[in-house]
């Protein structure tokens, strides 16, 4: 248990950032998801439209440190390749 201010404030910093990370990295694995639904159910302009909203949200993550640049990079590649394979 935290006794001094210094400690008490740090745990709840911690448990604030925490509470957000968890609800950035919940939007960024949701966005992912709609992406891979669209392109499984073969439905391209639903995966085009997804996509599109899917890169803003992969790079915010990326810009808050939540994941890192090479990661963001990849899912966007991986996904962009999919959705120009269905053509």
């Amino acid at each position: 248990m935290a006794n001094s201010a210094q400690a008490k404030k740090r745990a709840h910093q911690s448990e604030v950032h925490r509470q957000r990370n968890a609800a950035q990295r919940s939007r960024f694995r949701t966005a992912v998801k709609k992406v891979l639904k669209a392109i499984l159910a073969e439905d391209k302009t639903a995966a085009v439209a997804a996509y599109q909203q899917a890169v803003p949200v992969i790079d915010n993550a990326a810009g808050k440190g939540l994941i890192h640049a090479n990661k963001a990079a990849r899912h966007k590649s991986r996904l962009n390749a999919r959705l120009k394979a269905m053509a």
